[in-house]
């Protein structure tokens, strides 16, 4: 973009999304939404939102709606720029009367497995179609009977008449229109033949005077058709296509494809689903829209493809988070302990942080009892020499509290731990002794008479696989721990009492957000990322 104001070749920049609108948009096109609205802002330009609306029998209004809230969670706005290709649909019609006026278009009667039988392979040449030499009167007679309606879908076809010998397979005489006998969102049923991506794209960024068409790199041998139909038709300004590596992440897939089946035969619940790598999907999950943006910014934009571990995105969210996530205590598998030299009845308030990493966030006020529960899996009755957590005989601390030491195990008829016995030391309320001493664990809790039921969700990578499909069928690659429910977890009161969809610490088990599920006496938290910094220490191995 420099180097085409620097020569001239453009006095501005302008960009656009074009998103088809035929399922959620998915953190690969949150990339694409970064490069265009965000190069655009950077260069005092604009970008516009487009809806590339030309295949209605898989488009939706639930699609356009969910596009347009997507752009806007990531902070970009297209303010009155907001177009649909079917705003044009008129033009492109009369553009192709206009190639086929001018011998470059023609209406060709073959069946779409003709057409693939004689289009050639990367090293030979397609067949030319027994069609193509018709008449320009032909090809109009026949080009307005298909607008007209007279044909079934799939009986004929409009292609540019470009050279079938071509090293390119996009200019063996690509097609132009097809015939679809459909409602469209938009325009009804006033249309049943509609215009390709190929043919549709560039002649939308040529009205709409785009300078910079930014497509991923699948495009890139597309280029030459883009420019063929520019140079051949009357448009009103000459866009330039770039090409970009398009964001691939291990565990992920980012097929519309492979995603519209993951919704449609109920392997997620739906488009956002928090394992889904839909935008959708990452906010229910409580993925702040700036932690993806930090995530794009960090792995660039390059021509190279490549495969990013999605670690290196986790790490941006809980980078984030660290810094603005205030913190809370859960329980997610309770098991209560009692502390028998604790005054009964007794209950006194303890100060707590609301989050080291912000002063100003300030702190609130949490409970001490003489009943409690910890994590289930902060005890082990035989623990190995390097377990610091609570087992019998030794002492551990519990955050903001006291120092406790466990005495002893109740068990249930089955042999399962149901109850420990402790004591505690009253002269370490704080979390520090006065005699120094020392305890290697540290522990979250919650009092008894406080804490508060809750559903708690775990997720996982939707495909076990970093590259999912990569040895067979994708599907064989789900995950089947992608989800563990938690329905009897605990939770400080304060969240039980609000609605507030912000993002959460819940301390030692990772970041939480409130699912929208949740309802009043029943809330429900989404684990959003987990504390365990893998991708920092990746890096520092490497």
């Amino acid at each position: 973009m420099d180097a085409d104001l620097a020569a001239g070749r453009n006095d501005r920049v302008h960009t656009r999304f074009p998103p088809e609108p035929n399922g959620y948009l998915h953190i690969g096109h949150a990339k694409s939404i970064c490069l265009n609205f965000g190069l655009a802002e950077d260069f005092g330009g604009r970008c516009n939102l487009r809806f590339d609306d030309t295949n209605p029998t898989r488009e939706e209004q639930e699609f356009i709606d969910a596009i347009e809230r997507d752009v806007r969670w990531l902070g970009f706005d297209w303010g009155d720029h907001l177009h649909h290709a079917s705003d044009y649909f008129e033009q492109l019609y009369a553009w192709a009367e206009h190639l086929i006026r001018n011998g470059k278009a023609y209406v060709d009667d073959q069946s779409a497995e003709e057409m693939r039988q004689t289009r050639g392979t990367l090293t030979e040449g397609g067949a030319e179609s027994p069609h193509r030499s018709r008449s320009v009167e032909e090809n109009l007679d026949l080009f307005h009977r298909m607008r007209a309606g007279e044909f079934p879908n799939g009986t004929r076809v409009l292609r540019a008449k470009i050279d079938m010998a071509s090293g390119n397979i996009n200019l063996r005489d690509p097609t132009l229109y097809r015939i679809l006998h459909a409602t469209h969102p938009r325009t009804g049923n006033a249309w049943c033949i509609y215009p390709t991506y190929d043919y549709a794209h560039g002649q939308s960024d040529a009205i709409e005077g785009i300078t910079h068409s930014l497509c991923t790199l699948e495009f890139e041998s597309h280029r030459p058709l883009y420019d063929w139909l520019l140079d051949n038709l009357p448009v009103p300004s000459k866009p330039r296509q770039y090409e970009f590596a398009r964001l691939n992440l291990t565990h992920t897939v980012l097929s519309k494809r492979v995603l519209t089946t993951l919704v449609r035969d109920g392997h997620v619940t739906g488009w956002d689903d928090p394992r889904m790598p839909t935008l959708a999907g990452l906010q229910r999950r409580g993925v702040p829209a700036a932690a993806l943006k930090d995530f794009i910014k960090r792995i660039g934009m390059a021509r190279a493809n490549s495969l990013v571990d999605m670690a290196m995105f986790d790490f941006s969210i809980r980078d984030l988070l660290n810094k603005t996530a205030l913190r809370r205590m859960a329980v997610l598998r309770p098991l209560k302990i009692v502390i028998e030299n604790y005054p009964e009845g007794q209950v006194e308030e303890l100060d707590a942080i609301n989050n080291p990493e912000d002063p100003e966030a300030g702190s609130r006020t949490i409970r001490f009892s003489r009943e409690l529960w910890i994590e289930r899996d902060d005890f082990m009755e035989d623990a190995p020499k390097k377990f610091f957590r609570m087992t019998v005989g030794q002492e551990v601390r519990l955050r903001y509290a006291y120092y406790v030491t466990c005495t002893g195990v109740v068990k249930d008829d089955a042999g399962t731990v149901v109850e420990l016995r402790c004591s505690y030391d009253p002269a370490t309320r704080g979390g520090d002794s006065p005699d120094g001493r020392k305890v290697r664990g540290t522990m979250h809790w919650l009092s008894a008479v406080d804490a508060k039921p809750a559903e708690v969700r775990l997720y996982d990578h939707l495909f076990a696989s970093p590259t999912p499909g990569s040895d067979g069928d994708i599907f064989d690659d789900i995950n089947p721990n992608s989800l563990e429910v938690l329905p009897g977890a605990l939770i400080e009161p304060v969240l039980a009492t609000g609605n507030d969809s912000d993002p959460v610490q819940f301390e030692r088990l990772g970041y939480f957000c409130r699912d929208k599920d949740s309802a009043p006496g029943r809330p429900v938290f989404n684990r959003t990322v987990g504390l365990r910094d893998s991708w920092a220490k990746q890096q520092k191995k490497g």
